[in-house]
């Protein structure tokens, strides 16, 4: 299999370090539009025997990201990017008539007058108005390949399959002990990304009522972690899983919560309350005259790279899909779970926890799709394939997940 990886950031670089150990990948094209990037993570690999090579790529060029596609003969595109570029590469691979792969879908926007009850731009929606060009291309284009969302829906998946006959709800549950010396801030994430998913209206999904929108950081609730990171509160977000499962899996109620912790959040909402969360460019004075820049932009410029906070971080992150329902006339409630501990990350792969956590979903997905176990057409989620083949190579990658019985 060739591909082409798309941005080579924390998650991108972790995904060559993850690649690199298997043997599906024929060739990896690592693109960025800041070079000295891609060629970095493309040198630090030992011994890829010519399996990686670096390009300049502007995500957003559209005819340009077609046109290395086509002069690389690459089979998929692997969208490391920020989500802001998921429609320009989505619609690239489209006409270039590769398959797709992104771990985040194209951006949301709220309801003009409505915004915490009723939906507006529901994230992918912009994706799914493609979803028919897809079907007819005979590629497939699977969306939300990462953790969460990813890994979180395909749990969701096999808790249907597999360990219930009705479900009531789906709560995906996110939560982490990681602290990092030295900065009293320091997101473990993009905080572009953080910013959009953190300040959007959290979107939930009920039967009766479809998708509808709450207030930022609604219904909060203390939720017990496995494997030592103990009680979070956790929060309402704005997730792809739950956009995405109810399409494939039948629940009556799905939602996301991220445990965020109080500091975070009054950070956060300091954000929105300055304006700096706005992605509208101002005008400011420069040394050669006025310069337009993005209030969000500067956020991000100012806090470390959450790639390089490895060394720093201590603790674990886990992501997780909770499911209550009945299986054999009996109420169950189960937590699916997957744990990774920064120390081990760093030592194994040199990658911080959250972004290597990320990383090997997509690897995984490449590996099924090279091998036809994954295969299909058309645009869709992670929980519309089978299950047990990902979680299978999961734990052969050497990353076991876990279930643990609630009642």
């Amino acid at each position: 299999m060739r591909v082409l990886l798309v941005g080579a950031g924390g998650v991108g670089t972790a995904v060559t370090r993850i690649a690199a150990r298997r043997d599906f990948l024929t060739h990896m094209t690592v693109a960025d539009y800041d070079l000295s990037r891609a060629e970095s993570a493309v040198a630090a690999l030992e011994e890829h025997e010519g399996r990686f090579s670096a390009l300049r790529l502007d995500a957003s060029d559209e005819d340009a990201v077609r046109r290395a596609l086509v002069e690389e003969r690459c089979d998929v595109l692997l969208n490391a990017t920020d989500p802001r570029f998921v429609m320009p590469l989505f619609r690239a691979a489209l006409a270039a008539g590769t398959h797709y792969l992104d771990m985040a879908m194209s951006l949301s926007s709220p309801h003009s007058t409505d915004p915490y009850e009723r939906c507006g731009v529901k994230l992918g929606d912009e994706q799914f108005e493609l979803a028919g060009e897809w079907e007819r291309s005979g590629r497939l284009a699977l969306a939300g390949m990462g953790v969460e969302p990813g890994l979180s829906d395909v749990f969701a998946r096999y808790a249907a399959d597999e360990l219930f006959d009705e479900i009531e709800e789906i709560g995906v549950r996110d939560g982490a002990d990681l602290t990092v010396e030295g900065y009293d801030f320091a997101p473990s994430f993009s905080i572009w990304t953080t910013i959009e998913e953190c300040l959007n209206p959290p979107v939930v999904y009920e039967k009766e009522r479809g998708w509808f929108t709450t207030a930022p950081f609604s219904e909060p609730e203390v939720f017990d972690f496995p494997e030592g990171i103990g009680p979070v509160e956790c929060v309402n977000v704005e997730h792809e899983e739950v956009l995405l499962i109810p399409r494939w899996v039948d629940a009556r109620r799905v939602t996301f919560k991220y445990g965020l912790g109080d500091d975070f959040i009054a950070k956060l909402k300091v954000l929105h309350e300055l304006g700096l969360d706005s992605t509208t460019e101002v005008t400011v004075p420069g040394p050669g005259g006025p310069v337009q820049v993005s209030p969000r932009d500067v956020v991000a410029a100012c806090l470390p790279d959450p790639a390089t906070l490895g060394d720093r971080m201590t603790g674990k992150t886990c992501a997780g899909t909770w499911v209550k329902g009945v299986k054999d006339g009996a109420d169950r409630e189960v937590y699916l779970y997957h744990v990774v501990d920064n120390q081990w990350s760093m030592r194994e792969y040199g990658s911080q926890a959250v972004v290597w956590q990320t990383a090997i979903n997509p690897v995984i997905a490449l590996e099924l799709i090279a091998g036809g176990v994954w295969s299909g057409s058309g645009l869709v989620g992670p929980e519309a394939l089978p299950p047990r083949p990902f979680l299978d190579l999961l734990t052969a990658y050497g990353s076991p997940w876990g279930l643990r019985e609630e009642i």
